[in-house]
């Protein structure tokens, strides 16, 4: 049965995915080949998605190189910070008053992706996708964007010859050789980080058009799905505001990357779970006649134990002096309830790393599961 590995979107949040697959790793026998046949991610999951691709004929060698990264990761490695070059960036964001909204020389975003382009294209092999493929080791990778002019979700796949594009309502399966412009484009936050170009189309962020973050593997042949998310954890309230105040800006912008990211994701795995359980009920009732296409998807999801809120409130402190001028004035700290927005931004070491821990144990917690479901 086909296997695949589904990575949701969530800025530096994504380190808990890293977590997650490094007790996978530990749970397989020593240099076992990648477990599942296909990967799907979306935002810094899609970044997870191909270099885990690239070197999928080792997967504990895989998980390794990119345990590496996050664990040594700054946010001068992602975008510039600098106060100098905050600075730079208001003033094109300024500037674009002047001329209708657009940026001249550049896509608007406060903050300049540069560090990471040059970051990716050191650090994952590229052209190692095509020969894990060729080789059998993997079937296929995804990753997902958003199209600004056409309003679609774009999964842009690289795989074997039998996987063939697709096309439902506002969702578009494109192949294509992976590189490090579709990784730009997927994880470019809106506002954030700039939009990325690709062919004739600028892209951004995969989650904001995703509304099936599951479907694409699914068109892609998945017959046993294993996601990792990165919301919070359901059972765990989180800490009560004051409603003396209006939300702070981080609240609100916090707000909406949640959407984003998270609901469509739960949303989907409830779905799922649905349509599983509509299919038990007719097959105890000897109805196969009445499935018609519809067909039983084993399904394994790892949900966090943490809210990353309450993590990203202890080392907003991290960020470099720029930055945590901007997380201030806009409220992003634990008691304005805006450190929602600085837990997609903080990517530092210190953060990551403790991401990283609570995603092991999670999975550690779930070890059973897990090798029932990769048996």
């Amino acid at each position: 049965m086909k296997s695949a590995l589904v990575l949701s979107g969530g800025g530096a949040r994504g380190a808990y995915q890293v977590g997650v697959l490094k007790a996978i790793a530990e749970l397989l026998p020593k240099h076992a080949h990648n477990p599942f046949s296909i990967i799907s991610g979306t935002s810094s999951g899609a970044i997870n998605a191909v270099a885990l691709a690239a070197s999928a004929n080792n997967f504990q060698l895989s998980v390794k190189k990119v345990e590496r990264i996050w664990r040594n990761l700054h946010v001068d490695r992602v975008y510039e910070s600098g106060v100098v070059d905050l600075l730079k960036s208001c003033g094109r964001l300024a500037g674009s008053l002047f001329n209708q909204g657009i940026g001249t020389s550049r896509p608007l975003a406060l903050l300049s992706t540069d560090p990471l382009r040059e970051l990716l294209s050191h650090t994952i092999q590229f052209k190692n996708i095509q020969k894990r493929i060729d080789n059998g080791f993997l079937e296929a990778v995804a990753v997902t964007a958003s199209g600004y002019t056409s309003g679609e979700s774009v999964s842009f796949f690289q795989g074997n010859e039998k996987i063939k594009k697709w096309r439902k309502t506002r969702s578009v399966g494109v192949p294509a050789q992976l590189n490090v412009d579709h990784l730009l484009a997927s994880s470019a936050i809106p506002t954030i980080l700039p939009a990325q170009r690709i062919s004739r189309e600028y892209f951004g962020d995969g989650a904001l058009r995703q509304l099936s973050p599951i479907s694409p593997v699914i068109h892609m042949g998945a017959e046993r799905i294993f996601v990792i998310g990165v919301s919070g954890n359901q059972k765990h309230l989180p800490k009560e505001y004051s409603d003396a105040h209006s939300p702070s800006l981080a609240h609100m912008v916090g707000h909406v990357y949640k959407c984003a990211f998270i609901d469509s994701l739960e949303a989907d795995i409830e779905h799922l779970v649905r349509v599983n359980n509509l299919i038990k009920d007719i097959q105890e009732c000897h109805q196969e006649k009445l499935l018609g296409r519809l067909r039983y998807l084993d399904f394994l999801a790892i949900e966090p134990s943490i809210q990353f809120d309450e993590i990203a409130d202890k080392h907003v402190r991290d960020l470099p002096p720029g930055m945590r001028l901007i997380m201030k004035i806009t409220g992003a700290t634990g008691g304005l309830g805006g450190a929602s927005m600085a837990s997609y931004l903080l990517f530092e070491s210190a953060f990551c790393q403790e991401l990283i821990n609570y995603g092991y144990q999670d999975a550690m917690e779930q070890a059973s599961e897990i090798l029932a479901f990769l048996k």
